[in-house]
C-alpha cells in the first residue's frame, strides 16, 4: 500500500464492511475484486493525463544549501509549498 498523506482518515472494519455491503446492492459501484483488474486493463490509462497547456514547468534553481535541507526536512510536497510562497509573494512584489 502506499504512503498516505497526513491526515487521511481510513474507515473502521466496522464502517468497511457497511460501504462493501451498500456497494454490492449497486450495480454501478461493485467493489474491486481479483477479477476486475483483468476486464479493465485495456480501458485503463497509466501515467498522467495530458492536458492543453502544461500545469507546471521543470526548472533548475540554484538555493543555499541550509535553505534547501530545511524545505526537505518539512516533508512530502514541499516543491508544492514553494510555489505556493512564491505565488504569494508575487501578490505583493512585482515580477
Amino acid at each position: 500500500m502506499p504512503t498516505l498523506k497526513p491526515g487521511t482518515i481510513l474507515p473502521t472494519p466496522e464502517e468497511d464492511a457497511k460501504i462493501i455491503a451498500a456497494a454490492m446492492d449497486d450495480p454501478d459501484a461493485q467493489p474491486w475484486t481479483e477479477e476486475r483488474p483483468e476486464a479493465a486493463r485495456p480501458f485503463m490509462r497509466v501515467g498522467r493525463p495530458p492536458y492543453a497547456a502544461p500545469r507546471k514547468a521543470p526548472v533548475t534553481l540554484r538555493l543555499d544549501v541550509d535553505i534547501l535541507e530545511k524545505l526537505k526536512a518539512s516533508g512530502r510536497g514541499w516543491q508544492t509549498r514553494v510555489n505556493d510562497a512564491l505565488r504569494d509573494w508575487l501578490k505583493t512584489h512585482s515580477a
